[in-house]
């Protein structure tokens, strides 16, 4: 299923680059320019998701956000912005929004924030007391266990909150740094290199099934492929 995207950025290269990643990517975007054509689009079209600069003319990120939530106070709203102080990122949330991304930013982190804040829709979470297939695998997150042909192998916490996050978004590219922070804290490069012992522990626990496997995408994090 396709995310349905209103997009509101008034830097045109900015705006073109985040429209086609997305669009690459099976979103569908509707870009505009400034906060008042986007709030007429957002009035007469359905979105899953907005994406809102914070500094637009005619109307700013946050004057259109209050607009959005009146009429509509479940939608994530993510806030793309320049802004950096305490204060900003406060008045953001006030706003209404759900996520806030600072500039400059990696269109694989707003891509994995994007998903996360629209997993209902599309993004495949796996509940912490379900069991999922992983090709010939089970996986059971809560137990930390991985099981193939009757062998049980045990997980530390890491490794299957690794691989959990691997499945979430299998298929496509997980954010090395944001698997760093939201698993190790930091990303720090001594992390970065645990992480790199992590992936290739997981590799080893999943050599059972040659239909899987964990992809390096240089400098951007890993993906797992899981053939049917």
């Amino acid at each position: 299923m396709k995310i349905y995207v209103l997009l509101a950025e008034d830097e045109p290269l900015l705006g073109k680059i985040i429209k086609e990643t997305l669009e690459s990517r099976d979103f569908l975007v509707e870009w505009t320019i400034d906060g008042v054509k986007a709030f007429s689009k957002f009035k007469n079209q359905k979105f899953d998701i907005c994406v809102l600069d914070v500094m637009m003319p005619l109307k700013d990120g946050f004057s259109l956000a209050k607009e959005i939530r009146a009429v509509n106070k479940d939608i994530p709203i993510l806030f793309l912005t320049a802004k950096s102080t305490t204060e900003d990122v406060i008045e953001g949330f006030n706003a209404g929004a759900n996520d806030y991304l600072k500039k400059p930013f990696s269109m694989e982190e707003l891509i994995i924030r994007m998903r996360h804040l629209t997993k209902n829709l599309s993004y495949q979470e796996i509940p912490e007391t379900e069991t999922v297939v992983l090709g010939e695998y089970s996986f059971n997150f809560k137990k930390q266990t991985l099981l193939i042909k009757g062998e049980t192998i045990e997980l530390s916490y890491k490794e299957a909150m690794l691989l959990k996050m691997l499945y979430e978004n299998k298929n496509d590219v997980l954010d090395r740094t944001i698997a760093l922070e939201l698993i190790w804290g930091t990303a720090s490069m001594f992390n970065a290199r645990s992480m790199d012992v992590y992936i290739t522990k997981l590799r080893k626990y999943l050599n059972e099934d040659p239909q899987i496997k964990i992809i390096n995408i240089r400098g951007i994090g890993y993906k797992l492929l899981i053939e049917s």
